[in-house]
């Protein structure tokens, strides 16, 4: 829900910072005290469209925030933006020469994401609105999520998606029937070559090394001979060298105890040099001299090689390049399979078919509950005769059915039905969105509804019930409402008054919550005018009173 307002150097208001409550709240105010301000200020942060001429006269930028508690509807919207809550702060600022910035959470963001955002989070009704209900894709969700259809019409969307699939591999393959028979006769010559060939992971490594040891496997042979000479040969060897020091050593340390330290290190490497020997000669007994061997690895590698730079890949490649080929000619193969492709198309539309039939005889029997209880609430919101109808219409199959969804509007009797988005009067359209909200349970799908001057052409009565309405709305969402209609302002759980005032040659706006005796006052005023009385002031206590209970 929308927690904080902060107005700066917006039209006539030039600091506000208002905090919001869950329930249903108003605001009333003078003609002209700039009530609808806040309403545009709201849809600025939301993305809304603005210009230089919303800064207000002598400042040099507007700036609005508003602070959400992040609904459960926006976290897959989030998650995919990697914006982190549990609060959103959305920010827009426009400077003199008309520059617009937005920020969500103090990231830079495009307006684009704003509105995206802004539209999870806030529905405004009314005669200035962005009103998501006289969209057709919110029409149809509206109806869907009414009969708690959400997981029909995802069987629908995947049905729909599996036949598109299933068409167009069926298209490619009879458009390019002769190209592919080409292309699989070329599949099977290259995956046969390599059948032959049958490179091994890690194969061309190990044949590199093989050969190089191979291929020079006598002066391998010779320099460990040589160097088992050097460490351990008949005459003046390492090892002699070293024994005769270790003696000499030893024989003096009788005089000097700090000569066994090296008698020690000269020990260890004489200990060194000993499995350095024993090391080498394992070595060279292992060591081939094997012509043969050696022409089987050349070989080998030269069929690699020629494999290599017929496929323009590295030798090292041609195991990854084999099993790519082998699922590269099965995948063409079964592509080839014209019969087998008609009868997977086939059976892909019979079951998009299936799903979207059934999701058509649910949504009927939905709309026609929807439209029986709106036309019934329109009677209670002097639209005495006015008829509200879900209209079904059969349509090309697409991802979201057979039919498509709109809402159809008679504002009186003997009027024809009309789409809701044609209604001329926009307290009609507020009125009517009122009475849909307030009646299906997902017909808001956001937690904050703004109803901008839902009160024009009623009174009496019907104000009365509209408050009860909004009130009633109110506890499943928070609900703002800019209203003249006293009966409408008693029944909300909190109030602000929006007054005009002028400083230094200035108008300025300013807005206040009111308290108890405070709120008997301003719906006094709205009641009786400039004159109060006491009479009025009785007749705005009793309101109060009434509409508590």
């Amino acid at each position: 829900m929308l927690r904080t307002l902060h107005i700066l150097d917006f039209v006539i208001v030039d600091h506000a910072e208002i905090s919001f409550e869950p329930g249903f709240t108003v605001f009333s105010g003078e003609t002209g005290a700039g009530k609808s301000i806040l309403i545009d200020a709201l849809s600025l942060a939301l993305g809304g469209r603005g210009d230089a001429s919303l800064i207000r006269t002598g400042a040099t930028r507007t700036e609005i925030s508003a602070i959400f508690d992040a609904p459960p509807s926006a976290s897959h919207w989030l998650a995919e933006q990697a914006i982190e809550g549990p609060e959103i702060i959305l920010r827009r600022i426009i400077d003199t020469q008309g520059r617009s910035r937005a920020y969500i959470n103090g990231s830079p963001t495009t307006l684009g994401q704003l509105r995206d955002l802004g539209a999870l989070l806030v529905d405004i009704h009314g005669q200035h609105a962005h009103q998501s209900l006289l969209h057709a894709a919110s029409q149809r969700s509206i109806l869907d999520d009414q009969g708690s259809l959400q997981a029909q019409v995802a069987a629908v969307t995947d049905a729909w998606t599996v036949w598109r699939e299933a068409q167009a591999a069926l298209l490619a393959a009879q458009d390019n029937a002769a190209g592919q028979a080409q292309v699989l006769q070329h599949l099977q010559q290259d995956v046969e070559f390599l059948d032959e060939l049958s490179p091994e992971e890690g194969e061309w490594d190990e044949l590199c090394s093989r050969q190089t040891r191979l291929a020079h496997a006598q002066a391998l042979l010779a320099g460990a001979g040589q160097a088992i000479e050097a460490l351990e040969g008949e005459s003046a060897s390492a090892a002699q060298a070293i024994q005769a020091a270790i003696q000499t050593l030893q024989s003096l340390t009788r005089h000097d105890t700090r000569l066994a330290e090296h008698c020690q290190t000269l020990e260890s490497a004489r200990i060194l040099c000993a499995e350095t020997v024993s090391g080498l000669e394992a070595y060279a007994s292992r060591l081939e001299l094997d012509p043969d061997a050696l022409a089987l690895a050349d070989a080998r590698m030269s069929q690699m090689f020629a494999a290599a730079r017929r496929f323009h890949v590295e030798p090292e490649e041609l195991t990854a390049l084999h099993a790519s080929l082998q699922t590269k000619l099965q995948d063409t193969v079964a592509g080839q399979d014209i019969q087998a492709l008609e009868n997977t198309c086939q059976a892909a539309q019979i079951r998009y078919h299936t799903h979207a039939q059934a999701l058509g005889v649910a949504r009927q029997a939905i709309a026609e509950k929807l439209s029986a209880e709106v036309t019934a609430a329109m009677q209670t919101l002097s639209l005495e005769g006015g008829r509200f109808e879900v209209a079904l219409q059969a349509c090309k199959p697409s991802a979201h059915g057979l039919e498509t969804t709109e809402f159809l509007v008679a504002g009186h009797a003997g009027v024809p039905t009309r789409p809701l988005a044609r209604v001329a009067s926009g307290g009609e359209l507020a009125r009517i969105s009122l009475a849909l909200s307030v009646i299906a349970s997902q017909a808001a799908r956001v937690p904050t509804l703004i109803f901008d001057e839902v009160d024009t052409g009623i009174g009496g009565a019907v104000a009365e019930v509209v408050g009860r309405l909004l009130r009633q709305l109110g506890h499943r969402h928070q609900v703002l409402c800019v209203t003249h209609l006293a009966q409408v302002a008693a029944c909300a759980s909190h109030h602000y008054q929006v007054s005009k005032t002028t400083r230094q040659k200035q108008v300025r706006s300013s807005i206040q919550t009111l308290d108890e005796s405070a709120r008997i006052e301003e719906i006094a005023r709205m009641l009786g005018g400039l004159t109060l009385t006491a009479a009025t002031r009785d007749h705005a206590r009793e309101m109060l009173r009434l509409s508590a209970q």
